[in-house]
């Protein structure tokens, strides 16, 4: 072999290998067609968005689609790679046998690239197409959702598609590399064992990657909360940094599956598995490879879901929490858009017994910098600032708000000029530059404690919320009254703090980024464990010969598929958690009230659909392997 052409005799081997592997590796190539048509999808829909004019709806948009083509291109890969690893622990022997016939490492390991190379370009030309389809489809769903802005339609674009297509090359590549090193490394010998033992799942290599991924985790967030809180309570990072933890988790799986294993063994119900029972746990201990290919699918679904879903409700409950804190008022008044919002407030003024009105808007405004660069910053317009004294509760590290007039404004520390009095040079929203005192410092938080300035200060601002406390006699249905004739609405205080949870949009964001993700993990974990039990068959024809009946080694091997998929559940609602740990970490440091909120119903909904499915995968897959007879099944 050595002295022939190496390269063109193992891509022979791997085109045969892959026809005669077709059905074990199916997983991996649904997972991955199906990123390449999601990240197709994305595409189309960044090219299309390209041609729409810039809003606050196109940023989200843009947002929203570039998420969710990064979490389907880390799924795959994740899926892809502990697809291959779990393939290539099964093909020792079959890897041993080109090694006595004289294949270097060198050649064993471009064999599996080349079967990596030639899955992931029919898969990647599957999904463009899939995704090419299924692109006008999208786009009117995402316009149907109010999650698109008027007049967005898919545009043409020619780079999409060769982008996806490369995409799923270097995903399917980079899943497979860390397997093909590993085939690399097995000896001629191994093609003469008996037996298949997990032994040296967890090598240094694994070891140091998984604890320098968890370290890096530990020192981003670390750096973050000493340096910038409010970072960690971004979208961009609470959705990347999940898949740095996820990732160390599925590296470290051996060291950490067998003590969940055995604790979550005690719990396991023994008795539906009869005498046997008791190789549920050990089953699943002693086989860490096929351990881990299987919670591998189902960690990374929870993990995702409990952060992504997680983050946004706790985010919300914070925003409301800190609301709360923030203001005296009793009712808030929405004007009606297109209103004039004069009469308006002259008639709130008029209400007998109304103790304060607050009436504030949204305004451009930009800080100038030392060194010249403009900065552009969410402001708000206080049309009376004796109002806002009386109504805001803000974070005061200096100053007072009272002290607000036309030549002021009032601005967080974030902004770098914490000392009061000092002189800050702004660009208004109509252009016009002047040079503000600072009335007071506030710290930093998550709501409407940004930039306060005067309506001098605020061209064209227009009133979009009254805030307005009761006094002893006033009566809410008086204001109602008052507002009704200028089709304003009124807001008890619980009314309008209910405003800061997610929005549907929100939902229909996450729902986009995670709806295939969790699709083809799903495949992935279905196509490992029949791939898994179809390999069993020898240990289950010994289990039969042992006096085990059909129905119990049925049972075992469902039990255990279940008790893998618990276990990768457990690792995923540990991701999960230190990632929403992090949050709360950084809402503490910022001294926001922020109520602990878990998002157990996704996160319960996403792990009881894993144990339903490889119950419902891992019984006939059983079954089926049982189909021959004990001796014949034994001797094989």
């Amino acid at each position: 072999m050595r002295t022939s052409p190496g390269g063109t005799r193992m891509l022979r081997i791997a085109l045969k290998s892959l026809k005669a592997r077709q059905v074990p590796l199916l997983g991996a190539f649904l997972a991955l067609a199906l990123g390449v048509a999601m990240t197709t999808v994305m595409l189309l829909g960044l090219a299309s968005a390209a041609g729409v004019p810039g809003g606050e709806e196109l940023v989200s948009l843009v947002a929203a689609l570039g998420t969710a083509g990064g979490v389907s291109a880390f799924v795959s890969a994740f899926v892809v790679a502990s697809t291959y690893s779990y393939a290539v622990a099964q093909r020792r022997r079959e890897l041993g046998l080109l090694r006595l016939a004289g294949a270097t490492r060198a050649q064993v390991r471009r064999s599996v690239l080349a079967e990596a190379l030639l899955l992931g370009a029919a898969a990647s030309a599957t999904g463009c197409l899939l995704g090419r389809l299924g692109a006008p489809a999208l786009v009117g769903w995402l316009s149907d959702v109010g999650m698109a802005p008027p007049g967005f339609a898919l545009a043409p674009a020619g780079w999409p598609l060769p982008v996806a297509f490369g995409t799923g090359l270097l995903v399917a590549l980079a899943g497979v590399a860390v397997a093909a090193h590993r085939a690399g490394r097995v000896g001629p010998l191994d093609a003469l064992r008996a037996a298949d033992l997990d032994t040296g799942v967890l090598t240094a290599g694994r070891l140091l990657t998984g604890l320098g991924l968890l370290l890096t985790a530990a020192v981003l967030a670390g750096a973050a909360l000493a340096t910038d809180p409010a970072d960690l309570l971004h979208r961009k990072t609470y959705t990347t940094q999940p898949m740095w933890l996820t990732s160390a988790a599925g590296l470290l799986s051996p060291l950490l599956a067998p003590p969940l294993v055995r604790l979550l063994g005690r719990a396991f119900p023994v008795r539906l598995t009869g005498y046997a029972g008791r190789l549920v746990p050990a089953n699943a201990a002693a086989a860490l490879r096929r351990t881990g290919a299987v919670a591998a699918p189902v960690l990374v679904s929870v993990a995702l879901t409990g952060s992504l879903a997680g983050a946004p409700a706790t985010m919300g409950a914070a925003r409301s929490a800190e609301a709360r804190a923030r203001t005296a008022a009793d009712l808030v008044v929405v004007p009606a858009p297109g209103h004039d919002e004069g009469p308006l407030l002259a008639a709130l003024r008029a209400v007998p017994g109304v103790a304060a009105l607050s009436p504030t808007a949204p305004t451009a405004l930009a800080l100038v910098e030392p060194d010249g660069v403009t900065v552009r910053a969410g402001a708000r317009m206080a049309a009376d600032p004796a109002g806002l004294a009386a109504l805001a509760r803000l974070p005061l590290l200096a100053g007072s708000t009272a002290a607000l007039d036309d030549r002021s404004l009032v601005l967080p520390a974030e902004w770098g000029h914490p000392a009061v009095g000092g002189q800050v040079p702004v660009v208004r929203a109509d252009g016009s530059r002047t040079t503000l005192r600072v009335a007071a410092v506030l710290r930093d938080g998550l709501g409407d404690n940004g930039l306060y300035v005067t309506a001098a200060n605020a061209p064209g601002a227009r009133v979009d919320r009254v805030e307005v406390r009761l006094g002893p006699a006033a009566r809410a249905a008086d204001v109602r009254a008052a507002a009704l004739p200028y089709g304003a609405t009124v807001l008890t205080r619980e009314e309008w703090l209910a405003t800061g949870a997610p929005t549907r949009t929100v939902w229909l964001r996450i729902a986009l980024v995670l709806g295939l993700a969790l699709v083809y993990a799903g495949i992935a974990l279905a196509n490992t464990l029949l791939m898994a039990t179809a390999d069993r068959r020898r240990e289950l024809a010994l289990l039969r010969l042992a006096g085990a009946t059909r129905g119990q080694v049925v049972r075992l091997v469902t039990a255990e598929s279940v008790l893998v998929a618990a276990v990768g559940a457990v690792l995923g609602c540990l991701v999960a958690a230190v990632q929403l740990g992090s949050l709360y970490a950084a809402l503490a440091v910022l001294r926001v009230p922020a109520p602990l909120v878990l998002p157990w119903r996704p996160v319960a909904a996403v792990s009881v659909g894993a144990l339903v499915l490889a119950a419902v995968c891992a019984a006939p897959a059983a079954a089926w392997a049982l189909r021959s007879r004990p001796v014949t099944a034994a001797a094989r």
